[in-house]
């Protein structure tokens, strides 16, 4: 039976649990760490694939969820699956709609078959249960595929640190003491652990697709690790951390990273889902994770936030009108190499051009990019202190515009 992933360990840093390695898929390989510019519905917002591949990238995340409701996985199929379909012929890996019922807690109902969503688009009923997020996703036929998990919230749904979340949370749980959060937290692992096995057994296209598992637990140690124990029961091409990113702290997504990820088997990629500031990924990294993905590049380049070494640039400032100067000088992304000024693209913000958008999110993805490429060195060479003195974004103390929920908004 061919094999759809292999995954092969170059380097390992002598100073952090940091490697570089190689995913190889049927459509390709991708070096890691790497980092997955989201198209969650077959497009990086405002990009053509050509434009994306310029940036460095090598593999893309879409989203089976939306995909399914527009135009369908079955229409998706009858085109020729997704690459062709978008035109994107490298990796491509899906998320399986699991985190939406996070996101959307105010519109769906969840039960131990699966999750019913009122659709976003007409307002009818979907109902996603483990073997039709896989059915989706087989019929995308994307290179990765993840297994349909219960994410839940983890902090009560009443502390949510943003208001719409916190609103949607507490409209569909309701308020939870301290023990009910901790009971609502074993009952998504151990729920999760069941709807793997059913993942499995329905996944039709093992030979074609990696079936990554995802880890629950919340910020709670010691259920990460009875997840991990579960997850890891079933062998799998890569597994993945989950439930990050959904309301807790920088210091509490470092923590639980760190002690998760050397619970995963060490010969699979390990992929951290939805985390994306560049301190949390040198976190990350430098805890043996492979593999991220964030919306953070194009959603803040598409409101005027570009994404320096030194730290963001807020282009709609006044300070910004006369600025001749790039985003960011020795940056050779496209729009950096192509002279267009901090001026001109304030001006396309204010003007509401799509273009403004466009030369941004290049250059957010270039940047996260090229913070790969220099991290992959300083695990090759243990050049950690050159890298910090490279990107003062990960300097202890930089400020950073921050608000730690940075997977899709929906």
């Amino acid at each position: 039976m061919p094999i759809p992933l292999t995954f092969e360990i170059h380097h390992k840093s002598k100073e952090n649990a940091a490697r570089t390695g190689t995913v190889t898929t049927p459509r390709g390989s991708f070096k890691t760490p790497a980092f997955m510019p989201v198209g969650t519905r077959a497009t990086v917002k405002g990009l053509t694939p050509q434009q994306v591949r310029s940036t460095g990238s090598e593999i893309i995340l879409n989203n089976a969820y939306h995909l399914a409701l527009r135009p369908g996985d079955e229409q998706i199929a009858k085109l020729g699956g997704v690459h062709k379909f978008m035109r994107w012929n490298r990796p491509i890996l899906t998320d399986s709609g699991g985190y939406q019922a996070w996101s959307m807690a105010d519109i769906n109902k969840l039960d131990e078959d699966g999750v019913t969503f009122k659709s976003i688009i007409d307002g009818s009923m979907i109902r996603i249960t483990p073997e039709r997020s896989i059915e989706i996703q087989n019929n995308l036929g994307a290179d990765i595929i993840m297994a349909f998990d219960d994410c839940p919230s983890s902090v009560a749904p009443q502390t949510q640190n943003l208001a719409r979340r916190r609103h949607a949370l507490t409209s569909r749980d309701g308020v939870l003491t301290e023990d009910a959060h901790e009971k609502r937290l074993l009952e998504s692992l151990d729920r999760t652990a069941r709807w793997l096995e059913r993942c499995a057994s329905t996944h039709a296209k093992p030979d074609e697709q990696a079936l990554f598992g995802i880890v629950q637990g919340g910020t709670n140690l010691d259920l990460r690790a009875r997840s991990v124990e579960q997850v890891c029961s079933v062998a799998l091409p890569g597994y993945a951390i989950g439930g990050v990113a959904v309301g807790e702290s920088p210091d509490a997504i470092s923590n639980v990273v760190k002690y998760t990820a050397k619970l995963l088997p060490e010969e699979k990629p390990r992929y951290l889902m939805g985390v994306g500031y560049e301190r949390d990924l040198l976190a990350a990294v430098t805890s043996g994770v492979d593999m991220f993905d964030c919306v953070l590049p194009t959603r803040n380049g598409r409101n005027a936030h570009a994404f320096t070494r030194k730290g963001q640039l807020h282009l709609r400032n006044a300070r910004f009108k006369d600025d001749e100067a790039v985003l960011e000088e020795g940056c050779t992304c496209t729009t950096c190499a192509s002279g267009f000024s901090r001026a001109y693209l304030r001006h396309l913000y204010a003007s509401k051009e799509m273009l403004s958008g466009i030369l941004v999110s290049m250059h957010n993805i270039h940047h996260f990019q090229s913070l790969m490429v220099d991290i992959r060195a300083a695990i090759r060479d243990d050049s950690w202190s050159l890298l910090i003195q490279r990107w003062p974004v990960l300097q202890e103390g930089q400020k950073l515009t921050q608000t730690h929920t940075a997977q899709e908004p929906v």
